[in-house]
């Protein structure tokens, strides 16, 4: 188990204390989370992803999608269950599961969509206008003399 002290960190920074949470999260074993239900997470365009997941057995009533703090949460309870059926083979799962992504900065939802036994979540990354790069013009002498003498006129 690898431990790392980030307290010097944050002695001297403002604002990156989720850093730590995250870097925590990424020490935990693989192969102590949960396999079920498969997943796949693709990249579409530059900006765009998308998360399938394997939801079998499950209706859009049966699924929540919940999104806070950069985090996206996938839960699913089977609430249709009839207790008249009689199974001789029972080989589709539809045991309740909870999924759980880290989204990055600036990821958002899209939606969300549900077709052949399969959950697609649409992610896109929206970069604010302030974080966009931005070419500065560079103004000579000439050009700024010319700007103070028409304001002057």
């Amino acid at each position: 188990m690898r431990a790392f002290d980030l307290t010097p960190l944050y002695r001297s920074t403002i604002g990156f204390d989720r850093l730590g949470t995250l870097l925590d999260s990424l020490g935990t074993f693989e192969g102590d989370a949960p396999s079920y239900p498969p997943y796949n997470i693709e990249r579409v365009g530059e900006n765009e992803y998308r998360i399938s997941m394997a939801v079998a057995g499950f209706g859009a009533a049966d699924l929540d999608i919940e999104v806070k703090e950069n985090t996206l949460a996938i839960h699913g309870e089977k609430k249709t269950e009839t207790e008249e059926t009689t199974f001789l083979h029972r080989g589709i799962a539809s045991r309740s599961f909870e999924r759980r992504f880290q989204l990055a900065d600036h990821v958002v939802v899209k939606g969300a969509s549900l077709e052949n036994g399969l959950l697609h979540v649409n992610l896109k990354r929206e970069l604010p206008e302030a974080m966009k790069p931005r070419i500065v013009p560079i103004a000579t002498k000439a050009e700024t003399a010319k700007v103070i003498d028409s304001k002057a006129a």
